[in-house]
């Protein structure tokens, strides 16, 4: 028989036990850091917590959250690919350079994005024909890109005018930005294809254990090379976004920081440079994380230089973090 002690003990642990969705405790550190962040900089600047600046933060992040979204994807699989920033600055300076000898607008646009995809598919099969390690053909890849953007533009910016207004500008219901907008639906189709598709399983498959995932039948090569193209495809759409917000492409544009933004922010949200895991909602809050600390630094009128220490230092906390967290979790299964 249970005593009358041990009934209210019981009542008592069930009246104070907390059950936290999934996915809430897997980000929960980072939700925290990202709050934490948010009320320092709202102490120390009156201008943080206004409207006009969480709306300039949005609109700052959408372009790396497009890019990252597509990378997640990759990650997953056991990919990396440096050179994102540089087809976004390559696709940029082409749509600005068509636009600007006549060509209609969404025609450029569509031009852009198709050799976004060209670069990502040539990615993909020097990974996946010829077997080079991805570090080296991305980072060739990105060095490569960033002396064609600046070949595009000849070193200077070229203006696209008053064209793709919309995209760069314009807000949908009168609120919301459509870059933000665009790159809410990138990353829910992101998500889908993760949670719900045979292709995002075998991602994960992969880059859980390549070759269990061959012998299980999964087309590996075609995945990855699949990745690779998306990849290069959103780094595209991201390069159209850049050139339709600045109203030019320029030799500042996209490149090599983007870049090393975008896998910062895949780092901090969790999914694993040797692949296997990794969730959407942990990059969207990587991007928000740095796009906060970015905006705050800015307000605190913190050199720019030192806006980089903070990025490294971060990416260098998550790789830590992300190392430490796979060890205990495979002494867990030990």
């Amino acid at each position: 028989m249970i005593s009358l002690g041990a009934l209210r003990a019981r009542a008592r642990a069930r009246a104070t036990t907390v059950t936290l969705p999934a996915g809430l405790t897997r980000h929960l550190g980072l939700l925290t850091v990202l709050l934490l962040i948010g009320l320092f900089a709202a102490l120390k600047s009156s201008a943080f917590l206004t409207g006009a600046n969480l709306l300039n933060v949005s609109q700052q992040v959408a372009v790396t959250a497009v890019l990252a979204a597509g990378l997640t994807l990759l990650m997953t699989a056991g990919g990396i690919d440096f050179s994102l920033g540089s087809i976004a600055a390559v696709t940029a300076g082409i749509v600005a350079r068509l636009i600007a000898s006549g060509t209609g607008e969404w025609t450029a646009v569509l031009a852009g994005l198709a050799v976004g995809a060209a670069i990502g598919f040539g990615n993909g099969a020097a990974v996946t024909v010829f077997g080079v390690a991805p570090f080296v053909v991305t980072l060739a890849t990105s060095t490569v890109l960033g002396g064609v953007a600046l070949l595009i533009i000849d070193g200077q910016s070229v203006s696209i005018g008053d064209h793709l207004v919309g995209l760069g500008f314009g807000e949908v219901l009168g609120l919301v930005p459509a870059t933000v907008v665009v790159a809410a639906l990138v990353c829910l189709g992101a998500w889908l294809i993760m949670r719900w598709t045979a292709f995002g399983r075998n991602a994960f498959a992969i880059g859980g254990n390549e070759n269990a995932a061959r012998l299980a039948g999964i087309p590996v090569a075609r995945t990855k090379l699949l990745l690779y193209t998306l990849g290069g495809l959103l780094a595209g759409l991201g390069g159209v976004m850049l050139v339709a917000r600045l109203g030019a492409a320029s030799p500042g544009t996209g490149g090599l920081q983007l870049e090393l933004t975008v896998v910062a922010a895949v780092v901090i949200g969790g999914t694993a440079l040797t692949g296997g895991s990794g969730t959407v909602a942990g990059t969207v809050l990587g991007v928000v994380l740095l796009g906060v600390v970015a905006n705050a630094l800015n307000l605190l009128q913190v050199d720019a230089h030192y806006q980089d220490v903070a990025v490294g230092g971060v990416l260098l906390v998550a790789a830590i973090t992300n190392h430490l967290r796979g060890r205990i979790s495979l002494k867990g299964f030990s």
